[in-house]
């Protein structure tokens, strides 16, 4: 199987950067991992909307060239998961035949509405808002979690 990670925006914090080679590395025990880090849009300081959604367009452009298979493009609005149902969701879908899924995390304004729609699932990690930066090491720590109850291990309690 492979994971396929589309992130708007670099790390620029080591301890992120840090973190995520920490999974990413325990990551390559069950899976290809491959991340596809997107050049976010630069915007005013104060954008309007109309700003901001031709940024989004713009990041989903270079989103669509990286994304492939099962995608599940991470939002506010989209359906919560428990760690048990995110790692059935997972094995489910490769059982389904898909040997490639992408996750797919948008910049601090979000994601286009078409990258939403082109998604087989719209996830939301919870309805707090988190930095988007931080949100790709908690994603990181779900998906080698997912692996772990698969596999009947003890990392998740």
């Amino acid at each position: 199987m492979t994971i396929n990670l589309i992130a708007v925006g670099k790390l620029k914090e080591d301890y992120l950067r840090n973190a995520c080679a920490e999974y990413i590395k325990r990551l390559s025990r069950y899976c290809t991992f491959e991340l596809h880090e997107i050049d976010e849009c630069r915007l005013s300081n104060s954008p309007s909307e109309k700003e901001i959604l031709a940024a989004l367009k713009k990041e989903g452009e270079q989103i669509k060239r990286c994304a492939k298979g099962f995608i599940i493009s991470l939002c506010i609005e989209g359906k919560m998961f428990d760690s048990p149902q995110l790692s059935k969701k997972i094995a489910d879908t490769a059982v389904g035949g898909q040997s490639v899924v992408t996750f797919i995390i948008g910049s601090s304004f979000g994601l286009d509405r078409e990258i939403k729609d082109m998604g087989a699932l719209q996830l939301s990690m919870s309805p707090m808002t988190f930095p988007h930066q931080l949100a790709r090491v908690m994603l990181l720590e779900q998906i080698y979690r997912s692996f772990q109850i698969a596999e009947g291990g003890k990392y998740h309690k």
